[in-house]
C-alpha cells in the first residue's frame, strides 16, 4: 500500500535519472522553474552539463533517490528501468510513499511491471513518455502522454508542466505507453509518405515549393510536412536544412515502431504499415541513419531502387 499521505507531499526533492539528450534539458527546465533537484546518469559528461545547468550531482541513481519526493527516470528502454527500480535498488532505497514518474518510451508490459513493481515497494508510480524531441525538452513544451492513478497524475502534474506544455492523462497503468507508440506509429507512417510524395513531385518535374504550398494548405496537410519537412527549403527550422542532424533520431523512430510491431504481432492487429513503416525504419537506422535525423529516409527513398513484390529491382 502507498502511504496515505503520499499523494499530499510537495514535489520538494526530486531525483533524475538519465541526465541524456531528452533527460538534461528537463531536468534544467525544473531548476528553472525552482525546483531541486539531485540527478545522476552514467555518463560524465551528461552529469557534467546537468550541473552546470543547476542540477546537484549524486554518485548513484540509488544516492539521488534516498531522500526525494519524486523520482523521474528517463532511460532507454523497458529492461533498464526494471533493472534500476528493482536489482539495483532504487525502489528499496526511496522513502515510502515516493512518486516514480518514469518518461522513458518503453513496451507498455514493461511500463505495468514497473507500476506493480513500484506499488509493492510501497510506491506510486506514472508511466509519463514524451513528445517534441530534444528541441521540446530544450524549450520545455514537451506533450506527456500520462498513465496511472487519478492522484498520481495529478501529483506529477506541477513537475511535467514545468518541463511542457500539455499533459494528457491517457488511463490507467500503461495507457501513456500505449498512447505514445500509437502516435509514433503515426508519425513514422506519415513520414514516409510525405518523403516518398516528394520524391514522386521530383520524378514529375514538380518543385519542393510548389508541393510544400500545395499540400501544406490542403487534405496533405501534416506534422511531418509543416514542421519536420524532409527536404531542404520550405521549412526551414527543419533538420533537413542542416544535414538532417537529429531532432528526433532515426535509431529512436526505429525504437518506437519496434514497439508498435510487437504490439500489433501480440495484438493480431491488422496494421500493414505499421509494421512497414517498422521494417523500413529498421533498415535506415541500421544503414544511412544511424546518426540522422528520422526525415532523412527520403534520401533512401531517392536513391534505393524500386523493388517489386517478389523483392527483386525493377531494371
Amino acid at each position: 500500500m502507498v502511504n496515505p499521505s503520499a499523494q499530499d507531499r510537495p514535489c520538494g526533492v526530486v531525483a533524475f535519472v538519465g541526465l541524456g539528450h531528452m533527460g538534461g534539458p528537463m531536468a534544467a527546465n525544473l531548476v528553472r522553474a525552482g525546483h531541486r533537484v539531485v540527478g545522476h546518469d552514467l555518463v560524465p559528461r551528461a552529469l557534467d552539463a546537468a550541473v552546470a545547468a543547476g542540477v546537484e550531482a549524486a554518485p548513484s541513481a540509488v544516492a539521488a533517490a534516498a531522500d526525494a519526493d519524486v523520482v523521474l527516470t528517463m532511460l532507454p528502454a523497458g529492461r533498464h528501468v526494471l533493472a534500476l527500480y528493482e536489482e539495483e535498488g532504487l525502489l528499496a532505497a526511496a522513502r515510502p510513499g515516493t512518486l516514480f514518474v518514469d518518461c522513458s518510451t518503453i513496451d507498455v508490459a514493461d511500463a505495468r511491471a514497473a507500476h506493480a513493481a513500484a506499488a509493492a515497494a510501497g510506491h506510486a508510480a506514472v508511466d509519463a513518455p514524451v513528445s517534441g524531441g530534444v528541441m521540446g525538452a530544450e524549450a520545455g513544451t514537451l506533450t506527456f502522454m500520462a498513465g496511472g492513478a487519478d492522484t498520481d497524475v495529478a501529483r506529477a502534474e506541477p513537475l511535467l508542466s514545468a518541463m511542457g506544455k500539455k499533459t494528457v492523462h491517457c488511463g490507467p497503468a500503461g495507457a501513456g505507453q500505449a498512447a505514445k507508440i500509437c502516435n509514433n506509429m503515426i508519425l513514422g507512417i506519415s513520414m514516409i509518405a510525405v518523403s516518398e510524395a516528394f520524391v514522386l513531385g521530383e520524378s514529375l518535374g514538380l518543385s519542393h515549393q510548389a508541393l510544400y504550398d500545395v499540400a501544406s494548405t490542403a487534405s496533405g496537410q501534416c506534422w511531418a510536412l509543416t514542421t519536420n519537412c524532409p527536404v531542404p527549403g520550405p521549412v526551414p527550422g527543419s533538420p533537413a536544412n542542416r544535414d538532417y542532424r537529429p531532432g528526433f533520431a532515426a535509431p529512436l523512430m526505429a525504437k518506437d515502431l519496434g514497439l508498435a510491431a510487437a504490439a500489433i504481432r501480440a495484438g493480431e492487429v491488422r496494421a500493414e504499415l505499421g509494421l512497414r513503416a517498422a521494417e523500413m525504419y529498421r533498415g535506415f537506422a541500421q544503414g544511412p541513419g544511424a546518426e540522422q535525423d528520422f526525415s532523412g529516409i527520403v534520401e533512401t527513398l531517392r536513391n534505393e531502387p524500386l523493388r517489386n513484390p517478389e523483392g527483386q529491382a525493377h531494371e
